[in-house]
């Protein structure tokens, strides 16, 4: 046994080494003790980080991982129809498109950064594209408002397949289940969740059209959230989050896939800053108290989640936000 101090916590683990399962190193990777805290069980967790390509990476994985998506998992969540849901199509339509200025206030408080990172692939109503890990479709249903066609989900942890009315399907299923070929398959907080990233990528290029793209959106380190908050860095989501890549690892996990990185975008948000927060507080995001469930009772005023939100675009615009898109392109050579 040996002992690692970091962010204030011994975390102690079986041998002497523990392996990269992107790069392969196994030398001078740090170890960290994560709790489960979206939900509150304050279950530990082991993670370590590669000293060579910076990935986080959770130590094992856990026996039955259905367990921690419970029917309030937010991705899973339908959408309603109300005031909300107006005011989300508003700011939606501006993420999307750029136009409008209430839904740039709405997208600035609220932003809706995965329609924000479609701008610059020039989507059309003909694009065909697969929504890889979506949960109930949401971004797929909204795709469908503006008129698009071509939309297919899959995610293995919904419950039974979903065939909406508007043509929009959600099925039961892995990436390597369907068929393509497609002009874009995204990922959207997803890949994070999967346990063999370098067979994701894999399938997601024998799927694409040459030239495709494969739009991977993630947690990322290094960055100013995971460095100032550590254990409490809300975007490690133990035992949720299998990986929190760097741009190393992406870039080296691309290139054995036959895919290109062609653009990076950081995107984070004020999220990285109240939930952090919450966590040190001991408030789990699903708590009564959490600013994600009511946000008229959380401890936060509106001008800190302002604050927040400027705060996190400063750091997008210095590379160090906690999030990125990754914009990812097949080869023309086929590979």
């Amino acid at each position: 046994m040996y002992f690692i101090q970091v962010h204030g916590s011994d975390f102690h683990i079986k041998g002497a080494t523990v392996k990269c399962r992107v790069c392969g190193n196994d030398s001078g990777n740090q170890a960290y003790d994560v709790r489960e805290m979206m939900f509150g069980s304050n279950e530990e967790f082991h993670y370590f980080q590669c000293a060579t390509c910076d990935c986080l990476q959770i130590d094992a994985l856990p026996t039955d991982c259905s367990t921690y998506y419970r029917g309030d998992y937010y991705s899973y969540r339908e959408s309603s129809r109300s005031l909300r849901s107006y005011l989300e199509s508003v700011r939606d339509q501006h993420a999307l498109s750029g136009r409008g200025i209430v839904g740039r206030l709405l997208q600035s408080v609220f932003p809706n950064e995965a329609l924000r990172s479609l701008r610059p692939l020039a989507i059309s109503k003909e694009t065909s594209i697969l929504d890889v890990g979506c949960g109930a479709g949401a971004l797929l249903q909204v795709l469908s408002g503006f008129g698009m066609k071509n939309l297919l989900g899959v995610d293995p942890y919904i419950e039974a397949d979903i065939r909406c009315n508007n043509g929009v399907e959600i099925l039961k299923k892995e990436i390597h289940e369907v068929d393509g070929p497609f002009d874009l398959i995204m990922l959207h907080h997803s890949f994070e969740h999967m346990w063999d990233p370098a067979e994701i990528l894999n399938a997601a290029t024998n799927l694409l059209k040459p030239g495709g793209t494969c739009l991977v959106r993630i947690p990322v380190v290094p960055s100013y959230a995971w460095e100032r908050y550590g254990v409490n860095w809300i975007q490690l989501d133990a035992p949720r989050h299998f990986y929190l890549h760097s741009r190393k690892s992406m870039d080296l996990l691309a290139r054995q896939a036959g895919l290109e990185v062609k653009q990076v975008v950081y995107d984070s948000t004020a999220f990285q800053f109240w939930g952090s927060e919450q966590y040190v507080r001991g408030i789990p995001l699903q708590d009564e108290r959490s600013f994600f469930v009511h946000p008229l009772k959380s401890t936060f005023s509106f001008k800190q989640i302002f604050d927040f939100s400027r705060k996190a675009k400063e750091l997008n615009r210095n590379e160090l936000g906690d999030q990125a898109a990754f914009y990812l392109q097949k080869r023309n050579s086929g590979c």
